[in-house]
């Protein structure tokens, strides 16, 4: 089998060096060039015609945003941002994601990071999706310049034991595009709860929240922890915390964000789907959507188990068709269905009471 071929383009001559060791670790990848800048980035692209491009956002003479522009007009290949921890860093990675980049790594210790060994497996992870996602990061666009809010039209609205139900979504590679099919799509006044967790590093959950907040009907916020939980109001897992809920005495609903138990992902997807479904039992709609592995697979098992009702996005539009293929290969999906389909099935399974 042949290896996957990367371009790794930095400014930085030492991060280029650690970039390229860290990914030829995996027996399955290989460095075929490197470039220090956009225009370098470009010229070297068409020459090598890599499967992947690993791509730093900030460079002289041609930035990140600038040469993501040109490599995704002209379709030459999946691209990965590395980016630095800062709130400006944020607000550009996103814009990446939007443009068309397939995701993106953080460098832990800024715009050098010497320990930048920190993301080697995480890296390697996101190099191979990129191979399987082909170019359907590239081609999808994030329309944000109008919102066609599902109107309620179908059933009278149940009757839930809490007096509002739940919502949970998870979801990972392709997410920060992906689901602007959904949220901007729920009314501000529908009768749930909205749990999301897009697996996130700390530092970047707050400015994705904030985006999404200005671009949604309902309030989308950063999850933090003893917020008490009200109806149209989507609660985004803050990176490196879990994102749970408890029934306090007075039958307020509160958030918990704790860092336990260890798992790949902080938060879990499964994590918040058990904590969740525990509270509101067969009032819970479980969503899982584009992303590698597993993560929410079992969550939406038992969310159907307890009664609640289970979407799972196809693979006609996940970037990734990996937690949501799991989750219906375990039998925890009640429907599958593309991800323009789904805020309407989420807004048909409130009022019809399924």
């Amino acid at each position: 089998m042949s290896k996957i071929k990367v371009l790794v383009v930095d400014d930085s001559a030492l991060m280029r060096k650690k970039i390229k060791e860290m990914l030829e670790t995996d027996s399955e990848i290989e460095v075929t060039g490197i470039a220090r800048n956009g225009e370098d980035c470009i010229t070297k692209a068409k020459e090598l015609n890599p499967d992947v491009i690993t791509l730093d956002v900030n460079m002289p003479i041609m930035d990140g945003i600038t040469a993501l522009k040109i490599l995704v007009e002209e379709e030459i290949c999946p691209v990965i941002m590395v980016s630095s921890l800062t709130q400006k860093d944020a607000e550009i990675t996103f814009e990446a994601l939007e443009i068309g980049a397939f995701d993106f790594v953080p460098k832990p210790g800024g715009t050098i990071s010497l320990n930048i060994d920190q993301i080697r497996d995480d890296l390697i992870r996101k190099v191979k999706a990129a191979v399987k996602g082909k170019f359907k990061t590239l081609k999808r666009k994030v329309d944000k310049t109008k919102r066609s809010i599902v109107k309620s039209r179908f059933f009278k609205k149940s009757d839930p034991k809490l007096g509002f139900k739940a919502v949970c979504i998870g979801i990972s590679t392709g997410g920060p595009k992906t689901i602007f099919d959904v949220l901007p799509h729920l009314p501000k006044d529908i009768n749930a709860a909205i749990f999301l967790v897009q697996h996130m590093p700390p530092g970047f959950t707050a400015s994705f929240a904030k985006r999404l907040d200005n671009y949604c009907e309902i309030k989308v916020k950063e999850a933090e922890a003893g917020d008490i939980v009200e109806p149209g109001i989507c609660y985004l897992g803050k990176g490196g915390y879990h994102l749970t809920i408890f029934q306090r005495l007075n039958k307020n609903i509160v958030l918990r964000l704790p860092n336990k138990p260890e798992h790949l992902f902080k938060p879990s997807v499964d994590v918040m789907m058990d904590s969740v479904a525990n509270t509101f039992q067969s009032d819970t709609i479980g969503v899982l959507m584009t992303g590698m592995g597993d993560d929410g697979a079992d969550g939406m098992v038992k969310i159907k188990k307890l009664g609640g009702y289970t979407i799972a996005e196809s693979e006609e539009t996940a970037i990734v068709f990996g937690m949501p293929a799991e989750a219906i290969k375990r039998g925890g999906a009640d429907i599958v269905l593309p991800s323009y389909e789904i805020a309407g099935e989420i807004i048909r399974a409130l009022e019809q009471g399924c």
